[in-house]
């Protein structure tokens, strides 16, 4: 009955809502770091759940199995190639971000280029964040939870007005958090739901194995294996929606840009009590990401095999499967579980936004001598200004064209690439001036938006995987031409401790292990089968990437290398003098 959903989906969020209280209890969320940060005091398990679950949304869980469902397990290449980010996050991007004391990723630009690169990417971030990302998170979170409350048929309500009414609950609770508890808050929030949607996640495909083999868990997955080997093959064609000469390319390439620039991804990490947990956390999270796909794409496959092509819509699969599978008294713990999912992309994305609005906008371009208390009152009218505005756009999402949101999901690669770009060349330049980063970013978004006219029927992974490399080559050039006159050089800001995590090599090692184990497990050497052969043009164009990026590389090593012999030898004149 729909009363127990909702008592224990209650019991369970106001459980969550008092956990994340009495954990923020004694932070100071008057201060920058305190309220932004949460007081650079997170440790490695916090900031992996909090990552976790800024990553995971409704639209991911039903979407990736609605894909799995229509397609193949070839999806799961966006949650097991994810490590392989994470762990260059963890060695190579995080010691300097946390070196220099930053708050933001645009902090970092301005260190590396100058105020106006910081604060054309800060917009560039807010803009995405609130057209795309939080009215999309508010719109499959309504509708999600509306599938197991059965909210249009009990009140008879549209589809228009359950949206609204949903979204105004989820922006309510989510301001409460960003805006009374700040970052702490709404890590300790995701603590609590990371580890029950772990719990309940790898519940569903249990519980559905033994629905497909009629009560035999056994049967179930002998059902799986051999039933349809072709869905279960992971290694993509040409005309997939993954394909794998893509995986060490553009799908790299665009989860370094999510996973290692993305404000709202980063922060978690950014608030760490020293090197050593960040790393924990960043790597735990990739771990997680391996074992998702047991509740992030095998849910699809399961489905596929139980309703076959009896669903009107892909995205009904794992809505259908949770209704049919789960117990009546966990219905409402999942459904906790899964709003806190909406709650925290909602939350996490919020408190990225008013920190790259307070720190990158309004600080120095209205109020440069503002108080750290000043600062914190800004972001929350900012939060709650945001959320409203997010709460209206939502139900409007209803009226616009199927597939809209992959679309503007595309639409995110008109400044990836540039800013993944900038921060790479930030670290390992010293001499690229602040022109280029303004120069990539314009070079990019023409040829890019040249590639939706010319080249629309082409995967935008491939245009990735060669516009991240000429992205790289532009700025290059730039600084060949127009070098900086003092070379750079990342300040220590001595604000956490650099010494890294003693297991983090061995760690990331048997995570690259077991994510290769997954991916020969589904594909044609293991239990998969293959439908079509592969085309040898897709080694052509895996090798032709790898050689302008090594071609790209060697031209900039020398570059530098040329930069530094002319400083050196222009100093030993004027000494000579």
């Amino acid at each position: 009955m729909l009363w127990v959903i909702f008592t224990t989906f209650m019991v369970y969020t106001v459980f969550v809502m008092w956990f994340s209280w009495y954990k923020t209890k004694g932070t100071d969320l008057n201060s920058q770091d305190g309220y932004f940060l949460g007081g650079r005091s997170l440790p490695g398990l916090v900031i992996a759940c909090s990552i976790i679950l800024t990553n995971l949304s409704t639209e991911q869980i039903v979407g990736l199995n609605g894909q799995a469902f229509g397609e193949s397990m070839v999806v799961m290449a966006w949650e097991v190639s994810s490590p392989i980010a994470l762990i260059i996050m963890a060695f190579v991007f995080l010691p300097r971000y946390l070196k220099t004391g930053i708050t933001t990723i645009p902090d970092f630009l301005e260190q590396r280029y100058d105020l106006r690169t910081r604060q054309i990417v800060s917009i560039l971030f807010i803009v995405g964040y609130a057209v795309a990302y939080l009215p999309t998170v508010l719109y499959s979170g309504a509708l999600v939870l509306d599938s197991i409350f059965s909210l249009t048929s009990i009140t008879n309500m549209s589809p228009f007005m359950i949206v609204l009414l949903v979204s105004v609950a989820i922006g309510l609770v989510g301001c409460g958090y960003v805006i009374l508890g700040g970052l702490k808050a709404t890590a300790m929030s995701d603590t609590i739901n990371g580890i029950g949607l772990i719990a309940g996640g790898l519940l569903i495909p249990f519980l559905a194995l033994i629905a497909l083999g009629g009560g035999n868990i056994q049967e179930g997955v002998n059902q799986l294996l051999t039933a349809n080997p072709t869905k279960l093959n992971a290694i993509g064609d040409h005309n997939s929606s993954v394909p794998w000469a893509v995986l060490l390319t553009g799908m790299l390439f665009n989860n370094l840009f999510y996973w290692a620039t993305n404000q709202s991804i980063i922060q978690r990490s950014l608030g760490a009590k020293n090197l050593a947990e960040g790393q924990k956390g960043v790597l735990f999270a990739g771990m997680f990401k391996v074992f998702g796909v047991t509740f992030l794409a095998l849910p699809g496959i399961i489905a596929f095999l139980m309703y076959g092509n009896t669903l009107a819509n892909p995205d009904l699969a794992y809505p259908t499967l949770v209704a049919d599978v789960m117990p009546l008294a966990l219905s409402g713990i999942l459904a906790a579980i899964l709003f806190g999912a909406i709650m925290s992309s909602f939350n996490n994305a919020l408190n990225a936004s008013i920190t790259l609005f307070t720190l990158d906008i309004y600080k120095p371009m209205f109020k440069p001598q503002a108080k750290e208390n000043e600062l914190v009152k800004a972001g929350r009218v900012f939060a709650a200004t945001l959320a409203a505005i997010s709460v209206v756009v939502a139900p409007f999402i209803i009226f616009a064209p199927q597939g809209l949101y992959a679309y503007l999901q595309e639409m995110f690669g008109f400044y990836s690439m540039p800013i993944l770009a900038m921060v790479l060349v930030g670290f390992f330049s010293k001499r690229i001036p602040a022109i280029a980063p303004k120069i990539a970013v314009v070079v990019h978004v023409i040829l890019y938006a040249a590639s939706k006219v010319v080249l629309a029927d082409i995967n935008f992974l491939y245009v990735l995987s060669v516009l991240f490399p000429l992205n790289v080559l532009t700025m290059v050039i730039v600084g060949r031409l127009r070098p900086r006159d003092t070379p750079f050089e990342l300040h220590d800001a001595n604000v956490v401790d650099l010494k890294p995590w003693k297991y983090a090599k061995p760690f990331s090692i048997a995570m690259i292990v077991i994510m290769i184990a997954v991916y020969a497990f589904f594909s044609p050497i293991g239990v998969a089968e293959v439908s079509v052969p592969y085309s040898p043009w897709l080694f052509v164009f895996l090798f032709g990437v790898l050689a302008l990026i090594g071609a790209i590389i060697w031209y900039w090593v020398k570059m530098e290398k040329k930069h530094t012999n002319f400083k050196t030898d222009d100093t030993k004149k004027v000494s000579s003098y």
